[in-house]
């Protein structure tokens, strides 16, 4: 590994700033081992408790905190995105208010967005400050309120889709004759065969873990969609991958399932549960080729698995040839699917927290969309609980979330 040298050129700070902080990423990839205190983690539908962890003096802000309670929901995670703006602007309250309401207990909160920023403002002495943006004013704030209000928080990280990094660092990304490769959206990817990039998401993660944060969530653990048919034309490092006789699609899945590994064990001195979101249609193929998701590897090495199982999502499956059409039959036929995979795993079985839909996926046209609301969504948790899955997140893109639904007995 590149260690300090190799952050501090990422971030264009001083080799100084940088072991000031280095609680926060860790030297050569490490974490550092809190010098004392006191952690309870037990995975499943069970208590986190108080955890107050003594750290060096020059972390930054914070690192040196007294530590937060937060209980995991004794009926299992249910919970909704929050954006960064939402976070940190007025809309956070009524979020708040909406879920305090509701038989909803946690909040999924961006740290590390879609674009490769962080939500908030560290220390000018961290090595992520370059690419920071004020969406959460004051982060020790809004863990207050989730406390106050025993919502359990969960941090998402975005991975490797991430334009800012790759505009930075294009050695760190895929290249097409010479400048960074971006898909049809404009966004581009940095590679999950180097171990730099492994370093630098999970120093975000170890921010998070320190800010009080319950969970991490990874997100875009992936390579990009459609992979396998540019491989062979974009110019990019293959690390420690490049050696082995496998074949590509191979490779790729030990990159990424080998992220996931790293991380937890990284992350496992903060005392937090892992999560990862992963494509759905991951569950129905031994492992989709192109973006490297192999769903039974990942789900060995997380706390949480979490399928992005939105109906407006499939192609077709099992039959329905118009899935946002048929919600509860979707779900159903999806959490079937998916019991059965993880059963496999004995007593490496994550928790399952699928994402549903709260959303109306009218860009699928005339005749192959519903207008999502109540019944759309309690159809979809419905199906979940009757095939005992008991947790559960809510994503709309806007936070703008179906007011009205009985989220305990749908």
């Amino acid at each position: 590994m590149k260690g300090s040298v190799c952050v501090c050129k990422w971030m264009k700070v001083g080799c100084s700033a940088l072991l000031s902080a280095s609680l926060l990423v860790g030297v050569n990839g490490g974490s550092v081992e809190a010098t004392s205190g006191n952690g309870m983690l037990v995975h499943g539908h069970k208590l986190v408790g108080q955890t107050l962890f003594e750290t060096p003096k020059l972390s930054t802000r914070f690192a040196n905190q007294s530590g937060y309670t937060f209980n995991y929901p004794e009926d299992g995670v249910r919970g909704i995105y929050v954006s960064g703006h939402s976070a940190g602007g007025e809309r956070f309250h009524s979020l708040v208010d909406f879920v305090g309401e509701t038989g909803l207990n946690a909040m999924v909160i961006d740290i590390k967005d879609d674009h490769g920023n962080i939500t908030y403002m560290p220390d000018e002495s961290s090595p992520y400050y370059n690419i920071a943006k004020k969406y959460i004013n004051d982060p020790e704030e809004m863990m207050n309120v989730l406390e106050e209000n025993e919502i359990y928080p969960i941090a998402r990280i975005v991975v490797f889709k991430d334009t800012t990094l790759a505009e930075m660092k294009p050695e760190l990304s895929f290249k097409e004759n010479g400048s960074v490769w971006k898909n049809g959206r404009k966004e581009a990817f940095v590679n999950p065969f180097l171990e730099e990039v492994w370093e630098y998401n999970v120093g975000i993660a170890e921010e998070a873990a320190q800010m009080g944060f319950r969970e991490i969530q990874f997100d875009y653990v992936r390579f990009p969609e459609g992979f396998e048919n540019r491989d062979e034309t974009l110019e990019y490092e293959t690390g420690k991958y490049g050696d082995d006789e496998i074949d590509n699609v191979q490779r790729r899945v030990n990159a990424v399932t080998d992220f996931v590994a790293y991380a937890r064990e990284k992350l496992s001195v903060y005392h937090v549960d892992v999560s990862v979101d992963i494509f759905g249609y991951a569950a129905t193929v031994p492992e989709a080729p192109g973006i490297g998701q192999n769903f039974l590897k990942i789900s060995e090495n997380v706390d949480v698995i979490s399928s992005m199982i939105y109906p407006s999502h499939w192609t077709s499956f099992e039959g329905l040839d118009k899935p946002d059409l048929y919600p509860y039959e979707l779900t159903d036929g999806y959490a079937k699917l998916e019991n059965e995979l993880l059963e496999q795993l004995e007593d490496k079985k994550p928790v399952s927290r699928p994402w549903i839909q709260d959303f109306t996926a009218s860009y699928l046209g005339s005749g192959n969309y519903l207008q999502y609301g109540k019944e759309e969504v309690e159809a979809q948790i419905r199906a979940l609980y009757e095939n005992d899955i008991n947790e559960f997140l809510l994503w709309n893109a806007g936070n703008t979330y179906t007011q009205g639904v009985d989220y305990d007995n749908p």
